[in-house]
């Protein structure tokens, strides 16, 4: 029971210098410039950096195509040919107001959506 008391009273110490006063400023700012030093360090000696690359080309949306026109199921089947095109169709084409010069509005609008 006492040692409960004891741990108790020693975190509210901690609590207190850590909340009302700036006693632990200083050290806690020096423990986070070497945790970060220390991450540097890690980083610029295996140089490398995690970059999630997915190759999985986004499918093409279902229901889309019965409704689209020849002219606009060919030019929508020559977007989804691979992640970067698709990118490049959502940012053109799938603001406010954006207009497709073959898509008619109401087709692009559920392309839009569906992508």
């Amino acid at each position: 029971m006492r040692g409960w008391i004891l741990i108790a009273l020693i975190g509210g110490v901690i609590y207190y210098f850590a909340t009302e006063t700036d006693k632990l400023d200083e050290p806690i700012a020096e423990i986070q410039s070497v945790i970060n030093s220390a991450d540097d360090k890690v980083t610029s000696m295996t140089g490398t950096k995690i970059i999630r690359k997915s190759e999985k080309v986004i499918a093409i949306p279902s229901g889309v195509i019965e409704r689209l026109s020849d002219k606009e199921a060919s030019e929508f089947k020559a977007i989804f040919t691979n992640n970067s095109t698709v990118a490049a169709f959502k940012d053109d084409y799938c603001g406010f107001g954006a207009r497709h010069p073959v898509i008619g509005k109401e087709n692009l609008q559920l392309i839009c959506d569906k992508i």
